[in-house]
């Protein structure tokens, strides 16, 4: 296997053929990536987390360091002017030598607002692409070349593709979660209460809270029915019965999307279902390949749902098929079946059709789907099936002619458990699919 500095060179060469079509189809002369800026807490003197631009560590591991500028042609070597002040107050990033700079051209900025007298006199036929606008136009770029939504969309259209160097990241990336899941299982079984779980976990991984790629959901019990629960009680509960784990970590910039769930009671009947979504999640990926539109998969799922309402005798009296046409299984899993994943958690062009942006929404029926793309090789995307008791879900079923076909006294009894979510990531390829997350024996 290539290392990753050779992995790097072949990256770069993507990126730059891809620059040099989307300035050849628009007619433009380079691109002007910049890293981002701080912001201060409104009415207040300190900053905000810093989130680089993702067009930017696309093409550096940069990913802590405001006010750096990449200026890339898709011929010449990358030009990185990297942010370099003198600061006693706060730390200084010192100029990076590392495995992928031999192949930018690298030059310290000492002052954030010197970019100016180093960028070429002719800016008119330059495209910024970054998150601060007014600062383009104090460059001197013009606002119709300040992130054109046409050159937006090419480069996100392409970023569902990743290189051998990107999906050695996220291997990375992979690796790190799963150490951090580890972690916060023996957490969980020692009693520890969310926040304490949470610790456990950052220091598995070795990161800050500013460092994962998304706010941890650490949920204990009837915490899990909440899907993006990011509460933390201090306090643990006074029965442990459930806890779900959604949690990931970065790798040069790049994420992981783990998601785990565990019964305090390993022979409850929400101890079998948990192993029954496990077990039908895993089937689902066994059907994976490319080729087939992201939505089919999520379709099939909710037929694998159906099978487990009734399984279990949460629902009877109809079939699998009549479940799925009436939408019965929808409450149970009120969310998309994953997502792209990459330079961002919920990674970009998900419902982008070509390279022009033609966009595929998500169905009607399911519409917090969050990819409608063909799958191909190359693309990595989360696997993230759940069965859920959320009341306010539920609710409207408890009456009408479809009421009687829930086994209300079960739902009732499961609702303190939360609810259920397991979540690998994949890579498609050509003849077959890479579940990163498996690899690792993350059970």
């Amino acid at each position: 296997m290539d290392s990753l500095t050779e992995q790097y060179k072949a990256h770069l060469a993507t990126l730059q053929e891809r620059t040099r079509n989307v300035l050849a189809r628009f007619n433009l002369d380079a691109l002007l990536i910049h890293s981002g800026e701080l912001f201060n807490v409104f009415l207040d003197d300190h900053p905000y987390p810093f989130n680089v631009n993702p067009q930017f560590k696309a093409w550096v591991p940069v990913t802590q360091v405001p006010n750096c500028w990449l200026l890339v042609d898709g011929v010449s070597k990358p030009k990185l002017w990297f942010y370099l002040p003198v600061d006693y107050w706060h730390n200084v990033e010192p100029l990076p030598k590392s495995f992928w700079t031999d192949d930018v051209e690298l030059a310290a900025l000492p002052k954030a607002d010197g970019i100016g007298s180093l960028l070429p006199a002719s800016r008119g036929n330059i495209t910024y692409i970054g998150p601060v606008p007014e600062r383009a136009l104090q460059l001197g770029i013009s606002a119709k070349n300040i992130n054109p939504q046409g050159v937006i969309d090419y480069l996100h259209y392409y970023r569902a593709y990743k290189t051998h160097y990107e999906l050695s990241c996220m291997r990375e990336a992979q690796k790190t979660a799963v150490a951090g899941h580890r972690a916060a299982h023996e957490a969980f079984l020692s009693g520890m209460s969310e926040f304490d779980i949470n610790q456990a976990y950052l220091t598995a991984t070795g990161h800050r809270d500013t460092d994962v790629p998304y706010s941890n959901i650490v949920a204990l019990n009837e915490h899990a029915a909440v899907l993006h629960y990011t509460r933390l009680d201090h306090k643990a509960p006074a029965e442990m019965r459930s806890f779900l784990l959604d949690a990931g970590a970065q790798y040069n910039g790049y994420a992981a999307d783990l998601t785990r769930t565990w019964a305090a009671q390993g022979d409850s009947d929400f101890a079998k279902l948990i192993k029954d979504v496990n077990d039908e999640q895993q089937a689902l990926i066994a059907t994976m390949k490319a080729g087939v539109r992201y939505t089919e998969y999520h379709e099939q799922f909710h037929q694998r749902i159906a099978k487990l309402l009734l399984r279990h005798d949460i629902v009877s009296g109809m079939s699998e098929e009549a479940l799925v046409e009436t939408n019965i299984t929808g409450p149970f899993m009120p969310h998309g079946i994953g997502h792209p994943l990459g330079l961002q958690v919920h990674d970009v062009a998900g419902f982008m059709q070509d390279d022009s942006g033609a966009h595929l929404a998500a169905p009607a029926k399911y519409p917090y789907l969050r990819c409608t793309r063909v799958l191909a090789p190359g693309m990595v995307l989360t696997i993230e099936p759940g069965i859920y008791f959320i009341e306010s879900l539920l609710r409207p079923w408890r009456e009408g002619q479809y009421s009687k076909h829930f086994n209300w006294r079960k739902i009732d009894a499961l609702k303190p458990y939360g609810g259920i979510r397991i979540e690998d990531n994949v890579i498609i390829h050509e003849n077959g699919v890479e579940n990163m997350t498996r690899d690792l024996k993350l059970d």
